[in-house]
């Protein structure tokens, strides 16, 4: 008896110490980054209307969306659930996407002031031009990419990391470009997602491809360009 009362002791404490390593655990969540510049700073490239709505909405939502479905990945994970875990995984690679892609959209921005519209210079500059010939060249490159894809998405500049050279790839919808290939860094990404130029472009999506070179952030490339690939 007092064997079985010491092994029903044992059995609620661990029971109670499990209990409480899972209601210490926090679930990583994400928030919506600051931006280094004010809303209206990107003019008239994109109105400050433009950069509001979407950094405080769109940005905002797939922040929201995103921590939603890893809290019910989490505990259906838990329930061993796996049709549901299944089922969130289209939900967290859209609204993740979204998060990750926009996260590095507004990096990739900058006020005249602050460099925006400043041709790349060091390695990258001379990467672009080896690679593309010039930096007219691969900017036409991307404009067309852009204009030319369907639906909603994104045009990336990247670098593959294991042959050192820049790639152009779209993606759909919130797809990140590391869905082409597990080598590929972004470098800049264009969202050609309406929201993005609609209310200042309305349907003529290339106008917004022209302009929003006028304030890309190459320093920023640059810096993630030297990071992947140093003394290059």
């Amino acid at each position: 008896m007092a064997l079985r009362t010491l092994a029903a002791k044992k059995t609620l404490t661990t029971a109670r110490q499990g209990l409480a390593l899972i209601q210490s655990r926090s679930l990583q969540t994400f928030s919506l980054p600051d931006l280094s510049y004010d809303y209206g700073a990107l003019e008239p490239a994109i109105s400050g209307e433009i950069m509001q709505l979407h950094h405080q909405k769109h940005h905002q939502t797939y922040v929201t969306n995103y921590d939603k479905a890893l809290e019910q990945l989490d505990g259906a994970m838990s329930k061993g659930d796996a049709p549901t875990v299944v089922k969130l995984q289209s939900a967290i690679k859209f609204n993740g996407g979204g998060h990750i892609n926009h996260s590095i959209f507004w990096k990739n921005l900058a006020p005249v002031y602050q460099g925006g519209g400043e041709p790349p210079k060091g390695n990258l500059g001379w990467r672009i031009d080896e690679d593309f010939g010039s930096l007219e060249t691969l900017v036409q490159k991307m404009n067309a990419e852009g204009a030319a894809l369907q639906g909603s998405g994104w045009v990336w500049l990247g670098v593959d990391k294991e042959s050192k050279k820049l790639v152009i790839e779209t993606t759909a919808n919130q797809d990140p470009l590391m869905t082409k290939g597990p080598n590929l860094v972004p470098l800049l990404g264009i969202d050609v997602w309406e929201h993005a130029y609609y209310l200042q472009y309305k349907n003529v999506r290339p106008d917004y491809l022209k302009n929003v070179w006028k304030v890309m952030h190459w320093k920023y490339a640059g810096e993630v360009y030297d990071k992947e690939c140093p003394q290059l």
